[in-house]
C-alpha cells in the first residue's frame, strides 16, 4: 500500500512487522475469549490515532472520546466476525470512521461549488511541505465541517470519491468539488505562514 507524504506526516505509517506481529497476535488472543491484556494492548497502541480520526470529523474532542470508546467495544464484541486477524487495525478505522460520519452526518453541510477553482482531483503539489505539523493539522480542523471530512475520507483514509459519495449521501461531483475546495481553502490559510518560513521568520 502507497502511503503518501501527507500521511506519513500524520503518523499513518504502517508498523513494524515485529509489533505487527505482536498485535495480530492479541487479535487471535481475543477471538479464543475475553483476554484483558490482548484488549489493553489494542487501545494503548490504536487509541490515539483512532482518536484523531475521529476528530478531524467530528471537531469535537468530547464526541470523539465517545466515538472512541463506542468503536472500541464494537471491535472487541465483534472480534470473531474479522477474517484475517491482520486487518484489525483497518476494520477498527472502519468504525471509527462510520461512526463518526452517523454522529456528524446530518450536521454537516457543503460549500458552493460554483466559485471553486478547476483544480485537477489528484493534487500532486506538496501544498504542505516545510509546514510545521500543527499549523496543517489547525487548518485542517479550520475547515467548513463538509468539505473536511471529504479531504480527511479522500487525501487521509485513501476513500475514493464514489465511495465517499456513496457513504455520506452526496453526488460524484460535489465530493470532488469539495475536496477542491478543501485544497484552495488550506493554501490560502497556510500562504502567509508559507512566505514567513521563506524569508525565515518562522
Amino acid at each position: 500500500m502507497y502511503i503518501k507524504p501527507i500521511q506519513v506526516l500524520f503518523n499513518c505509517s504502517k508498523l513494524s512487522d515485529q509489533n505487527q506481529d505482536l498485535l495480530t497476535n492479541a487479535v487471535l488472543r481475543l477471538r479464543r475469549g475475553q483476554d484483558e491484556q490482548a484488549m489493553e494492548l489494542l487501545y494503548r497502541t490504536y487509541s490515539r490515532s483512532m482518536l484523531t480520526l475521529s476528530y478531524r470529523i467530528t471537531n469535537d474532542l468530547q464526541e470523539s472520546e465517545d466515538i472512541l470508546q463506542e468503536s472500541f467495544l464494537q471491535a472487541f464484541s465483534k472480534i470473531r466476525q474479522l477474517r484475517e486477524a491482520s486487518s484489525f487495525q483497518p476494520w477498527l478505522r472502519r468504525l471509527v470512521v462510520n461512526n463518526s460520519l452517523r454522529s456528524r452526518k446530518k450536521q454537516l453541510y457543503y460549500e458552493e461549488p460554483s466559485l471553486l477553482p478547476n483544480l485537477p482531483d489528484e493534487d500532486t503539489s506538496l501544498w504542505y511541505e516545510s509546514m510545521p505539523p500543527e499549523l496543517i493539522k489547525q487548518a485542517i480542523q479550520a475547515l467548513p465541517a463538509g468539505c473536511r471530512t471529504v479531504f480527511t475520507l479522500y487525501l487521509m483514509e485513501d476513500y475514493k470519491h464514489r465511495e465517499i459519495a456513496d457513504t455520506l449521501g452526496i453526488s460524484l461531483s460535489t465530493s470532488k468539488s469539495q475536496y477542491r475546495y478543501a485544497l484552495k481553502f488550506l493554501r490560502e490559510k497556510l500562504a502567509p505562514y508559507r512566505s514567513k518560513i521563506h524569508n525565515g521568520a518562522l
